[in-house]
């Protein structure tokens, strides 16, 4: 498996470590879980704990591998909705309308397989530490803020000397997960934000240049001065990005880090599809633009091998496959969100018979 040189450094720590806790056990005996080849698309949020995940799973079951292809949630969605892979990945469940396009909610199942955060990246090393709110951060990007000197961010950074440059405001353009949640959290602090854009996996941004995934976005802040953007934390750490400090609802400012995103994910109960939101939750440790990533597949698996396959890598991947999201900056999923998990993939049939 290649694994793409912007987050390779990554990847080989939390293969290190994982390796070293497993005693460097190679491959087992596969008859138990089925085999094949697992294709799916999607999250580019996810991506970095995938390739991990995946690559440490074929280690333990040979005769099972996963072709992942990191698309965008949308697109994830779209290429799930045509059949053309066995599971899409999403930081955001579908809506009704995408699920009644793909055939109805009887006929698919979602599933939660991780929790991260986005970090506000920025390019100016004029501003060693930047402060922001929501309000501030919401009307960069309405292009109400157009400096980095101006009032509303001198106001949030007492005793930085701000320059002058322009500020470049950086956004997904594709269909982002990513997007909802930063876009989900403006709506909810910010009711400009709320009724001239809203939340969304795309929608009509007032101002910026477009970056495909989370790499395109880190890549264009990285090299473009004065930028800004929201990227995933691992793409963030990865890149050697700045990363801003984000006022959360009890007052304090945060960077992102994933001990953020568990405070958040601590303070909302009956997580499911329809109420996925942790963005802005109270707590004095809650980082604000916290999310669950989610796997959709089929309830009715019509290869019986390949769907057992899919089921099992779920199942680990929800279970002792958690072990390898800290090395990458994603938190293990909470146990009430993990059982939702493991009850979700119980409804996986195949030719009328539970997949076990």
């Amino acid at each position: 498996m290649q694994i793409p040189s912007f987050r390779a450094t990554a990847f080989l720590v939390a293969m290190i470590g994982v390796l070293a806790a497993c005693g460097g056990q190679g491959s087992q005996p596969t008859s138990s879980v089925g085999s094949g080849q697992i294709q799916g698309a999607g999250s580019t949020f996810v991506d970095p704990f995938f390739e991990a995940a995946f690559y440490r799973y074929n280690q333990l079951h040979s005769a099972v591998t996963v072709n992942y292809q990191a698309i965008g949630s949308g697109g994830g969605i779209q290429q799930f909705t045509k059949g053309t892979v066995d599971f899409g990945a999403t930081d955001v469940p579908m809506a009704p309308s995408e699920i009644a396009a793909a055939g109805g909610a009887s006929t698919l199942v979602q599933i939660p397989d991780t929790l991260g955060v986005a970090a506000i990246a920025y390019n100016e090393p004029g501003i060693p530490k930047l402060r922001l709110d929501g309000p501030t951060l919401a009307a960069i990007f309405l292009n109400q803020i157009t400096h980095w000197n101006d009032p509303r961010l001198a106001a949030l950074n007492p005793g930085v000397k701000l320059p002058a440059d322009a500020i470049t405001v950086v956004h997904r353009s594709d269909g982002s997960g990513t997007s909802y949640a930063f876009t989900d959290y403006l709506s909810k602090v910010s009711p400009q934000w709320h009724s001239q854009v809203g939340a969304g996996k795309a929608v009509q941004w007032p101002v910026g240049i477009g970056g495909s995934g989370n790499t395109g976005v880190g890549q264009a802040v990285k090299t473009t001065p004065g930028a800004i953007g929201y990227v995933e934390l691992a793409y963030v750490i990865q890149s050697k990005l700045q990363q801003a400090y984000l006022k959360n609802a009890a007052g304090d400012y945060l960077q992102a880090t994933e001990a953020g995103a568990v405070a958040a994910a601590a303070q909302a109960s009956g997580i499911t599809a329809s109420n996925f939101s942790i963005t802005n939750e109270p707590g004095a440790k809650s980082y604000p633009i916290s999310t669950f990533s989610w796997v959709v597949i089929r309830t009715d698996q019509k290869d019986p091998t390949r769907g057992k396959a899919l089921v099992d890598l779920l199942r680990w991947l929800v279970t002792s496959g958690q072990s390898i999201s800290g090395p990458l900056q994603y938190a293990p999923l909470p146990s009430a969100v993990q059982a939702l998990a493991l009850s979700q993939l119980k409804t996986v049939t195949s030719a009328g018979k539970t997949i076990s």
